[in-house]
């Protein structure tokens, strides 16, 4: 979809990221096959991870900001009887579990631990995530030797389940479903079962299914971006956040900052679409008015947005 004073396209991209690849090099990808530079993600995966990563183009890479902070869901191979110095199966070993330690494991005592680590809890983030400290991704600092332990953070795991278990001598591979806020580490669940069950513990696979309100199977492959049809904006921003519809002169308003009153409730976030499915901006709600958080260039008009789909 182009847009006036923007000759990029803007929209959406659900892409299923392969294992193997940074999230930045699913977004040069993106920026070559498109021909643009302004591309942006919403949720960092790691190079191991795969599955859902939301991908915006133009000016809808706004958007992203305020909707990646929404709930997540993944799922993941939890190994028990070792822990890495990155807390998953790319880190060096540091430490094992010895045998008679780890057959006195049972299905029982796994489910108990997890059961600590359900609810609003504190959680401190791995040395090797991407938190910033002054500035300085932790990896980096890492990276060039420093010591790291980042502080402990709030985060909220609405569901963590057991989905099959596989014992070894050595090893106890756990598969687990887990729901929970932005900003949780599923590494870092990793370490602390381990850690609380006394026998270490890593990551070994991890796959998110779930953003917001995109799901995975909604997501294509990397090699097919070329070949994608943008989400527009306000589809998206539909499937994210409640919807107030407005008329052509709130949106002329709304895009020269002058308030206006949306009769919702306060501290609601919500997108504010025109006529002819136009993204005009996204507002949080105080004392009923619209305080804009993102405001978005109008759209060329009907007719000129073929490269977009609705969800």
């Amino acid at each position: 979809m182009k847009r006036k004073h923007d000759p990029a396209i803007s929209g959406v991209l659900l892409i299923d990221k392969p294992a193997g690849v940074t999230s930045h090099d699913v977004v040069g990808k993106v920026r070559k096959a498109l021909g643009m530079r302004r591309v942006g993600h919403a949720g960092t995966l790691d190079p191991m991870a795969t599955g859902v990563l939301v991908v915006g183009v133009g000016p809808t890479t706004r958007l992203l900001g305020i909707v990646g902070g929404h709930d997540k869901e993944y799922e993941a191979t939890i190994r028990l009887g070792a822990s890495t110095t990155t807390d998953d199966r790319e880190g060096d070993v540091v430490s094992t579990a010895d045998e008679a330690t780890l057959a006195a494991i049972d299905e029982e005592a796994i489910d108990e631990s997890i059961g600590r680590f359900v609810g609003t809890i504190q959680q401190r983030p791995s040395a090797v995530s991407a938190v910033k400290i002054d500035g300085k991704r932790a990896y980096d600092r890492v990276r060039s030797g420093e010591d790291v332990e980042l502080p402990e953070r709030t985060v909220t795991v609405s569901a963590f389940e057991v989905l099959d278990t596989r014992s070894s001598a050595e090893f106890i591979d756990v598969d687990v479903r887990v729901e929970c806020s932005a900003g949780t580490y599923i590494r870092a669940l990793a370490r602390d079962l381990g850690a609380s069950l006394g026998v270490g513990g890593h990551l070994t696979a991890l796959r998110r299914t779930r953003s917001g309100a995109v799901r995975v199977d909604e997501c294509s492959p990397i090699d097919a971006v070329a070949e994608n049809r943008l989400i527009t904006p306000a589809a998206f921003a539909r499937a994210e956040l409640p919807v107030v519809e407005i008329d052509e002169s709130a949106a002329i308003r709304a895009r020269h900052g002058a308030s206006l009153q949306l009769g919702v409730p306060d501290a609601e976030v919500v997108a504010l679409v025109g006529p002819g499915e136009d993204l005009v901006s996204v507002a949080a709600v105080s004392e009923g008015s619209a305080r804009y958080l993102a405001v978005f260039p109008p759209m060329v008009g009907p007719g000129d947005d073929e490269s977009g789909a609705s969800r």
